[in-house]
């Protein structure tokens, strides 16, 4: 990359992209990197209006097969550099969202210059509950060892801000930059093997440990200073790894002790290590000062009889305290501690004992004038994450349920036929059910394999709540939830394995919350929720523990009824499930259950959180965060501090200062949008379902077959054996029209619905006035300019003379879906009033164009029977390197 066009504005990037053209001309050859630059110099032209498609066509006819997959390379590396070095910059870029540097101690000062005090804030953090849930679903195509190496130039590039001029000693930064390029080049960016459930544990554990640990308690720290105090503990991390069996065999009672036992041993080793790191510090001599009683309690408890540190009560304390967290390290993971013990332990039984000696030594350290720091943070660590680290949820389809309640109760002699009853019957039965101790398994009359499975996973989850304690696992996630009848099936597998004490109003260890993911479950949610909540005893637990969760599905909604109708289903669902929670007197907590793309609900958290319907937030938010976006928004501390601030800031302003139009306004809004949403679920289905050639022309036009041989996930892209699109996962349907660079899912449909709508004027007022709207406009606009209907065509020629007409469709509907959006919001062209994003896409679009054309041509050679195994690998590396520039594929 000799030269970059005028587009890149980032000193970073330019910097990079040259040290990548170093490392490409000495490890690759002149050859590649004269080959490589001509592709890039065509590519920026054909940007540029000054070249045609054909000539970028051309350079790359000019590719061996070996140069193919090292140019691929090539531009992926560079891809990844300039998605670093954006991050870096982003903030800082004229026309960036106000919302990229928002802080908790911003949203304090919005607020207090409204009236609202910080009493007001900390009662409400008080009751708050937010918490960014970490999935496997396989959206991350890089390695982490390829986001390893990135990161530690993410680390080497600050060290220059910072005014270092060396890395270390004899090595400047720019040479230590320039071996990591190198690294980056010759590591192997595809996966040899498919990823195992353990695998995604291990990279889980490494997000966890390296930034989850030591950024929270930090943060709550800093916001001290904002709030006066530091607040409750209200933001947390959970995690589906391990937990989360539906549709994936591969998880079950193993996988998740492992996941329990991993986090365990990480979390206590790095509470060892700032107790040790406290006993050093931490020299006060009685001699010197006055010491509490109850730190000097701990000293004589603690079994350190040193004469060397007679005087030193707070290290012989700190050596009590770590000798009996070695003994919980063994008791409850079997790790035992790198740095032994100098005396001997009990256990901690549960982290409030641990907090408690730790709140002791604070308390005499306050008193000493030396309080604060890193105990403190690790009082807050311990608040936070207990002995677990992150909660891990259960989760599992209803249909798996509904089976093994059958099999249970058919053995059991309770019921010959369960499936065959009706709704009523059904809940009827397993409320009496529920009612009684008596338990349906009999060594005498063995369930199914599966049945046994599920059992065997429950029983774990209360093995691992005895362990680690009960914050360790505190849901059971039920997807398609359709009845209230689903809800109960779980409780029935609980009381076999002791998580629910039976009774007139039965008491379940773990809250069951219901998944409602396609249009018609979301439509239904107020009522399924209005029928649970009236069972005995449900609002009461529900009341106890502090709130019922329900969660709403992005992927599955959107890719049943299309963007514009899931976006407002879930709007809609969100906001009538929080009326009968409060008709009901119980706290709603939603999970949003969002992938990466615009297509699974992706696109600014902050933006999301601020557009929920008011009264949905109410302080408490689960979201999920998978794939990709992992690595974007936690990829290091410094992001998951952004990320994590931000996250909170949202969520405060939404319970406190939740954004209210007058109530005619809102109702005209929504009329509008119900009119807008039948529309274009009309346009949506008409195609993905109703037309009969669709399915064929998908999978024709679409790298949606060769997705499924890319090694990056534990469980199969498909539910069934079927091809039928209602059976397809949600990530391999949003990442193939990505490919393709045609992001159906994000937009198709609603070209359709602003043209048919008759007020151009209303439409204009709720993208000028109302979040909600506003916010899906933006994320709409966003995969609106990632898209390309000339490369789509060159896709769409693999379908052939049939897939014509229905490409023309999609065409024609893009074009009227960008001439909606334009005169809606008031622009002449995309990305007109959010010139950073527009700069970013800007930027990527001449390294990814040649991508798509290669891959397009590989496709062909592929899929007309050619077995060289340097075909099958180049369509690989194009999928990992259009994925990496597009940033949010998945």
């Amino acid at each position: 990359m000799a030269s970059l066009p005028p587009i890149i504005q980032n000193p970073d990037i330019r910097v990079l992209g040259r040290i990548l053209g170093d490392v490409i001309r000495t490890r690759g050859g002149d050859e590649l990197f004269r080959r490589t630059e001509a592709i890039r110099t065509a590519s920026v032209q054909r940007h540029r209006g000054s070249a045609h498609v054909e000539a970028v066509a051309a350079e790359l006819g000019a590719l061996s097969l070996d140069d193919t997959l090292s140019f691929t390379r090539g531009f992926m590396l560079f891809s990844m550099l300039a998605n670093l070095a954006e991050d870096r910059q982003m903030s800082g870029l004229a026309g960036a969202a106000p919302e990229a540097g928002m802080t908790l101690a911003d949203a304090v000062q919005q607020l207090g210059d409204k009236g609202v005090g910080k009493a007001a804030i900390l009662a409400a953090l008080a009751r708050a509950k937010v918490v960014p849930v970490l999935t496997a679903h396989p959206t991350e195509v890089r390695r982490k060892s390829m986001i390893d190496h990135k990161n530690r130039i993410a680390e080497l590039m600050a060290l220059a801000d910072a005014g270092a001029k060396q890395a270390s000693p004899g090595e400047s930064i720019e040479a230590a930059i320039r071996r990591q390029v190198t690294l980056l080049w010759e590591t192997r960016p595809l996966r040899r093997e498919r990823i195992r459930v353990a695998d995604e544990i291990d990279t889980a554990l490494a997000w966890l440990r390296d930034d989850f640990l030591p950024v929270l308690p930090t943060l709550a720290q800093g916001w001290a200073e904002a709030l006066g105090k530091v607040p409750p503990p209200f933001l947390t991390v959970g995690s589906w790894i391990g937990g989360d069996r539906d549709g994936n065999p591969n998880v079950n009672a193993e996988t998740l002790d492992l996941a329990m036992q991993a986090n365990g041993a990480a979390l206590l080793q790095y509470y060892l290590d700032q107790v040790h790191s406290l006993g050093a510090e931490l020299s006060i001599s009685s001699e010197q000062t006055a010491v509490p009683a109850a730190v000097l309690a701990l000293a004589e408890a603690s079994g350190d009889n040193s004469s060397a540190r007679a005087d030193e009560p707070y290290r012989r304390a700190l050596t009590g305290i770590y000798a009996r967290l070695a003994a919980t390290s063994v008791a409850l993971t079997g790790q035992v501690p790198v740095r032994p013990a100098r005396v001997a332990g009990v256990p901690y039984a549960t982290p409030g004992e641990l907090l408690a000696d730790l709140n002791a030594i604070a308390e005499g350290a306050d008193q000493a004038g030396v309080g604060g720091g890193a105990l403190d943070a690790l009082r807050i660590a311990v608040s936070q994450f207990g002995f677990h680290l992150a909660t891990l949820d259960l989760r599992q389809n209803s249909d798996v349920h509904e089976a093994c309640a059958a099999e249970l109760l058919a053995l059991a002699g309770v019921e010959a036929d369960y499936t065959a009853l009706g709704e009523d019957a059904k809940v009827a039965l397993l409320l009496g059910e529920l009612k009684s101790p008596r338990l349906l398994t009999t060594p005498l009359a063995p369930a199914s394999e599966r049945t046994l499975g599920e059992l065997a996973i429950f029983r774990a989850a209360a093995a691992a709540r005895a362990r680690h304690g009960e914050a360790a696992i505190t849901t059971a996630i039920v997807s398609k939830t359709t009845s209230v009848s689903d809800l109960l099936e779980p409780m029935l597998m609980m009381r076999e394995a002791g998580l629910l004490t039976p009774g007139d109003a039965p008491a379940a260890g773990l809250m069951v919350v219901p998944l409602f993911e396609t249009i018609a479950d979301l439509e239904a949610a107020p009522e399924i929720m209005t029928a649970y909540l009236a069972i005995p005893g449900v609002a009461d637990a529900a009341r106890a523990r502090g709130c019922q969760e329900v969660m709403i599905g992005y992927s599955d909604s959107n890719k049943d009824g299309g963007y514009l109708t899931s976006t407002w289903q879930l709007h809609r669902s969100s906001a009538a499930l929080a009326e009968v929670f409060a008709a009901a007197d119980v706290p709603i907590q939603l999970f949003h259950g969002r992938g990466g793309s615009v297509g699974r609900g992706g696109g600014s958290s902050f933006a999301a959180i601020r557009a929920q319907p008011p009264g949905t937030v109410a302080g408490r938010i689960r979201i999920t965060e998978q794939g990709e976006i992992i690595a974007a928004k936690y990829g290091t501390p410094e992001a998951a501090r952004r990320t994590l601030d931000t996250m909170a800031a949202a969520t405060l302003l939404a319970t406190l200062d939740p954004t209210a139009l007058p109530e005619g306004e809102i109702s005209r809004f929504r009329a509008a949008m119900d009119k807008l949403s039948a529309d274009a679920f009309a346009s949506y289905r008409g195609l993905v379902y109703d037309e009969p050639g669709f399915r064929a022309f998908f999978r024709a036009m679409t790298p949606i077959s060769e997705i499924a041989t890319l090694k990056i996930g534990s469980r199969p892209p498909s539910r069934t054996a079927s091809d039928a699109i209602e059976d397809l996962r949600a990530i391999p349907w949003v990442f193939s029209w990505a490919q393709a660079r045609v992001m159906l899912p994000g937009w198709y449909g609603v070209g359709d619905a602003l043209e048919a709508f008759p007020d151009k004027g209303l439409l204009a007022a709720m993208a000028a006035e109302w979040p909600f709207f506003q916010a899906m406009l933006a994320n709409m606009e966003m995969v609106l300019a990632k898209s390309d209907m000339g490369i789509a065509a060159r896709y769409a020629e693999l379908a052939g003379e049939a897939g014509k007409p229905l490409f023309g469709r999609i065409e024609s509907g893009w074009h009227r879906t960008v001439d909606g959006l334009l005169a809606a919001t008031g622009q002449s062209r995309l990305l007109e009033k959010n010139p950073a994003l527009d700069t970013s896409i800007r930027l990527r679009l001449p390294y990814i164009e040649p991508l798509n054309l290669l891959q397009v041509e590989l496709l062909k050679r592929h899929r007309a029977g050619e077995d060289d195994p340097r075909i099958a690998e180049g369509l690989q590396l194009s999928l990992n390197a259009i994925a990496t520039a597009l940033r949010n594929s998945g």
